[in-house]
């Protein structure tokens, strides 16, 4: 039995992120499968459902200022509902991946379904801006400033940006870094689709977190040339733009900020502000920023901007301080720091060329996440929100896996 439930775990952690490409209801069934078989499993085998990981006390402590923000919450329900029983899941998820995900064959095939993934929304988002509809969903491109917008089988060009960035720092980071010969050649090939279906998004925070993530891989490689490339290329940019970003830009009067943001983003913002200021400690509830929104709102808003009456911040730092305080977004940032701290550290013991590759990689992805995290509210979508914690689990499985084969070795 305990081999049937491990088989069945495994190629469930496996299906997760290939699935997010097609659709959200077989992510939520996978994912609420894998809670349930790791939840028997652990039970069965009487283990701590809890395993121990190096994140474990921010976790708890995010989670109980996460229940304790309900009591601010306007709508109970909807606050345990989309926040607080919303949260446990990925929570599970996390200890599920960590747990479970500390083998090399499980790791490798996991990589394997994530290039697939992220190649089928790439051919996916490009056949959509040449023929006009996506092929799995049949969704049309959005047109925006004259631009057709890719989104494949997302609803949103930032949700798809949002997906690629997330995974594709997997794929890039062991093509370059891992791959020889054949397999490089091949994959580097499936890199250029995936960078040109994310061009397609023209999704600013996207191509800011594609662009942050190479910089941290030349960085850490110490590849001074390509990194005084990449610097080029964003001084150069503003000449080779496309037209129509030219044109925007000279709207905003080239204010980086205006141009990031849009103006109705700056305005959510400044009333998220409002928000935390009135409840600067255990935020408004969990999952209660939208029907909270409307009792922030100034008048008139940023440069006479009228947002609507329920809005997210558009921002991952934003909502979470607007819903959960700045005592939950500090947790937050401990969690982060804990995490980072124990991949780094693995990264720099571990003699394994392959772990050493995959912690690295796994490193930027979340970099990506929280970088488009600036202009998104990233962890509020349900589509995206589980990439967090799929790949903190993934990072934390993979760096203990690298520091078990070090105490084997010594």
């Amino acid at each position: 039995m305990k081999k049937a439930l491990k088989a069945i775990i495994s190629w469930l952690i496996i299906l997760i992120p290939f699935a997010m490409a097609i659709s959200p209801a077989p992510v939520n069934v996978f994912m609420g499968m894998l809670i349930f078989f790791f939840l028997v499993k652990r039970i069965a085998a009487k283990e701590n459902i809890f395993p121990s990981t190096p994140i474990n006390l921010p976790l708890y402590l995010f989670f109980f200022v996460t229940c304790i923000s309900l009591f601010n919450s306007v709508d109970l329900k909807d606050s345990w509902r989309g926040g607080v029983l919303r949260l446990l899941q990925y929570v599970f998820v996390f200890f599920a991946v960590a747990a479970e995900a500390k083998d090399k064959a499980l790791i490798k095939k996991v990589c394997f379904s994530v290039f697939f993934g992220v190649m089928l929304a790439s051919i996916d988002a490009i056949w959509q801006v040449i023929t006009g509809h996506d092929f799995i969903r049949g969704y049309e491109p959005i047109l925006n400033i004259g631009l057709l917008r890719a989104t494949a089988a997302f609803k949103e060009s930032n949700m798809l940006g949002i997906y690629l960035s997330a995974l594709a720092p997997l794929l890039f980071g062991i093509t370059f870094y891992f791959f020889t010969r054949g397999k490089k050649a091949f994959f580097g090939v499936i890199s250029l689709l995936v960078l040109i279906a994310t061009a397609l998004t023209f999704s600013r925070p996207t191509l800011l977190a594609v662009y942050v993530v190479f910089l941290f891989f030349t960085w850490v490689k110490k590849q001074k040339i390509i990194f005084a490339s990449l610097i080029l290329l964003i001084l150069i940019s503003p000449f080779i733009a496309p037209k129509q970003v030219k044109n925007w830009a000279k709207e905003v009067n080239y204010n980086p900020l205006r141009f990031m943001c849009n103006d109705d983003r700056i305005a959510v913002y400044r009333n998220s502000f409002h928000m935390i200021k009135a409840h600067p400690i255990i935020g408004v509830g969990a999952n209660a920023f939208m029907k909270s929104y409307k009792k922030y709102k100034e008048f008139p808003e940023y440069r006479n901007v009228v947002t609507l009456d329920e809005m997210k911040a558009h921002n991952l730092y934003l909502h979470l301080a607007g819903e959960v305080g700045l005592v939950g977004l500090g947790i937050f940032f401990w969690l982060l720091y804990k995490l980072f701290a124990f991949a780094r550290k693995a990264y720099k013991k571990t003699t394994d060329h392959f772990l050493k590759t995959i912690i690295l990689s796994l490193f930027a992805c979340l970099i990506a996440f929280l970088v488009n995290g600036l202009t998104e509210s990233s962890l509020s979508y349900s589509r995206v929100a589980i990439l967090f914690w799929y790949l903190s689990g993934l990072l934390c499985a993979a760096a203990s896996l690298s520091n078990a084969d070090r105490s084997k070795q010594s």
